[in-house]
Order: C-alpha cells, then structure tokens, then sequence
C-alpha cells in the first residue's frame, strides 16, 4: 500500500476478528513504534504489548470507552515518566503521538486495523502491567484484523470541516 493511500484508509476501528495477528505484522507495527521520532531523539516512550486475551479484557477496564480492547487481537500501551516538569511532560505526550500514528498507519499498510483510548484509571493500569514507579500508562492502541474479514478503502469524501474552514494560510 503507498503512503497516502495508508493515510486516506486508516480510522478507527473497533470491531476486530477473533484471528491473532502474524507474528510479523506486530513486529512491523512495534518497528514503527520504536523508529518514531522525538524531539532531541529523548525517546520517551515505552510500549508495553498485550496479546493474552485475559489482558486484554482486564486492560480494557482502564478507560470507560475502552471495551473495544478485549476483543482485539493486541494492544500495546505506550508508557512515559509521570514528569512534573509540564515542558517535558507535553514534549513527551507529542512524541507518543507521532509514535501512536506511526503504529496505526505501518498497520493499516499490513491490512491490520486500529483504535486507540486513552487510560483513565492510572493505578489499575499500573498494576495490570506491573509498570515500575515514575512510570505511566497514558494511551492504548488497539490492533486486529477487521471483523468479517473485509478490507478497508480508502475514504473519498472524509466526514470533515471544510478544508478552508480548517487551514489559515499566513494568518488567521
């Protein structure tokens, strides 16, 4: 798949087939994860993956929109220092979010499809993933293969504002 069409496919998904994913497509989305820029190259981030099922429904529970987790085939929470400093805690929250679209589109690029939430309840979530002190839990990228087997398109006509109304141009 070439990059634009990757970008013009992805969307949120939230219904997944019960299939696991190949060993070699959560390797190429951990791959993009881990070759993600960051400002300074600081790297921030760790990505905790989640593929027991049993996880998956307990992880689930962290976020009230996050029932969509249990039935994915994979999960991979990105972790970063619970950081006092508010400049390195948002550098840090940027950096896992060019790491989070670069793992949806490398998996949209393999034909496996994605949802993220984010984690509201940060103690559970650090004890389900056993995450050292200083650490936090903060988003949650679900994967799987689309429910019934269908394949995604890319979207013609996307469901939003007005590109005029979205890009200023110079000024405001």
């Amino acid at each position: 798949m070439e990059t634009w069409e990757a970008i013009t496919t992805r969307r949120n998904v939230r219904e997944f087939s019960p299939e696991p994913l190949a060993p070699e497509h959560l390797e190429r989305i951990l791959e993009a994860a881990w070759r993600s820029p960051s400002s300074q190259n600081s790297q921030p981030w760790d990505f905790v993956v989640v593929t027991e099922r049993s996880e998956l429904e307990a992880l689930s529970k962290v976020w009230r929109g996050g029932a969509h987790i249990a039935g994915a085939a994979a999960a991979v929470v990105l972790v970063i220092d619970d950081e006092p400093d508010q400049r390195l805690r948002e550098t840090a929250r940027y950096d896992i979010g060019q790491a989070s679209m670069q793992m949806m589109i490398a998996a949209i690029d393999v034909g496996v499809v994605s949802g993220h939430s984010s984690v509201g309840e940060f103690d559970l979530a650090k004890q389900l993933l056993g995450l050292p002190d200083g650490k936090l839990a903060r988003y949650i990228i679900d994967f799987g293969y689309p429910a019934g087997g269908k394949a995604l398109k890319p979207i013609r006509k996307p469901d939003r504002r007005a590109f005029d109304e979205v890009v200023h141009r110079g000024t405001w």
